[in-house]
Formats: structure tokens, C-alpha cells, sequence
């Protein structure tokens, strides 16, 4: 389901894949979008990292951690027998 968000909008980001923060909507460029953080730091994403809701992204924060772990077949080292 493809949000459409606007200048103004709040809006949430999944950073380091586990982390939700919420940012503003400053502006849009095509499938670009510019945020603001709460801290006052800002960066220009894609549109399709964005979520509506907090909830929405902690949806997708399992979802992206289990991609990863399949398709690189990463092992934290402290996961190791002895």
C-alpha cells in the first residue's frame, strides 16, 4: 500500500534496520523525499522507506532482519560452540 505523504507530513523511518524514528515531510522531488528529524538533522531518502505510522514500521522491522540473515547467511561471531 503506497502512502501518499506531503510537505508537513510526519512520517516514520527504519534506521540500521531496528531502529523507528520519527521525522517531518519537508519536501518532495519524484520518488524522493526530504525529512527531518525531531534532533533537527535531515537527510533525502526514497519514498518506499517511509511509513505512515509507528506501527506500520515496526511491522517491517522483523521482516527486514530475517531478509538479511538468509540472503547473506550472516552468524553474529558471538555465535560460535565451544
Amino acid at each position: 500500500m503506497a502512502v501518499a505523504f506531503k510537505a508537513g507530513d510526519t512520517a516514520y523511518i527504519i534506521e540500521n534496520g531496528r531502529i523507528i524514528r520519527e521525522c517531518t515531510v519537508i519536501r518532495l522531488n519524484g520518488n524522493l523525499c526530504v525529512i527531518r528529524f525531531v534532533n533537527g538533522g535531515g537527510i533525502q531518502v526514497s519514498i518506499h522507506r517511509l511509513f505512515a505510522s509507528q506501527e506500520a514500521a515496526e511491522e517491517n522491522v522483523p521482516k527486514l532482519q530475517e531478509e538479511r540473515k538468509q540472503k547473506t547467511g550472516y552468524k553474529s561471531p558471538y555465535e560460535y560452540w565451544h
